[in-house]
């Protein structure tokens, strides 16, 4: 399957993965997501870590982020941040920043408080805030970090990740969107990707070791670890996740 999709006009668009639940799978999201604007005609994709525990989007070797450090123990660098937020404005290029749970509160106080989203917007740059939902006992939690982000004046254009890979996304059987929280902020969501849950032996299994080894799809279909059976299985992965992707419009 070709990589490549339509062009886009958002070659300088800014996409920050933010959600304050630690291991969720903000940094596979933000991998994949790299993946398919990488595939987009005229992209320049430059990917950024701001994690100041686990930097794990660094470790995608094949997408060559750079890891920025942010913090200076529990506050934000502010020097550091400026010239990350100059970056952003003055730099061609999609970039695709990816913020760890630890740093979620004072990263998102300090955009907030500096009116960056609004900054980044009448340079030019159109921004999007990908944040991700899961399953079971931390739905809660990262349920109440989409509250947060969409309760905030200057955030438009959220995108949610449904990642059921500890479960699905419900509550009294009732979706996502037939929740009264998403409803409530509807108007702020650009978009929904979900990340069905799957054979935990087959497709559970595959995408499990892609995340381990911080593999590309691409790694993984020239890999000579995966069968041909996971290697199709990861292909309707892709395809599927793509799609969802194109959808929104990014």
């Amino acid at each position: 399957m070709s990589t490549k999709h339509a062009k886009s006009a958002k070659h300088n668009a800014i996409h920050i993965t933010l959600q304050g639940k630690g291991g969720v799978g903000k940094s596979f999201v933000s991998a994949l997501l790299a993946q398919y604007l990488t595939g987009v005609d005229g992209n320049v994709v430059k990917c950024v870590d701001t994690d100041p525990v686990n930097a794990t989007f660094t470790n995608y070797k094949a997408l060559k982020g750079e890891h920025i450090t942010l913090m200076n123990g529990s506050k934000i660098d502010e020097r550091n941040f400026d010239n990350l937020m100059e970056r952003l404005i003055t730099e061609d290029g999609v970039f695709v920043v990816d913020n760890g749970a630890s740093s979620f509160v004072p990263l998102s106080n300090y955009l907030i408080e500096n009116k960056a989203f609004s900054m980044l917007q009448e340079a030019g740059r159109e921004v999007f805030i990908h944040t991700v939902l899961v399953g079971s006992q931390s739905m809660k939690d990262t349920l109440s970090g989409f509250h947060q982000l969409a309760l905030q004046d200057d955030i438009k254009n959220i995108v949610v990740w449904l990642n059921e890979f500890q479960g699905e996304i419900e509550v009294n059987g009732k979706s996502f969107t037939e929740l009264k929280i998403y409803n409530d902020h509807a108007a702020k969501v650009r978009g929904i990707v979900r990340i069905a849950r799957r054979n935990p032996d087959t497709f559970g299994k595959d995408i499990q070791v892609m995340a381990q080894h911080h593999m590309t799809f691409n790694e993984v279909l020239a890999s000579g670890e995966f069968s041909l059976m996971a290697k199709q299985r990861m292909k309707t992965v892709q395809r599927e996740t793509f799609e969802q992707i194109a959808a929104i419009g990014l």
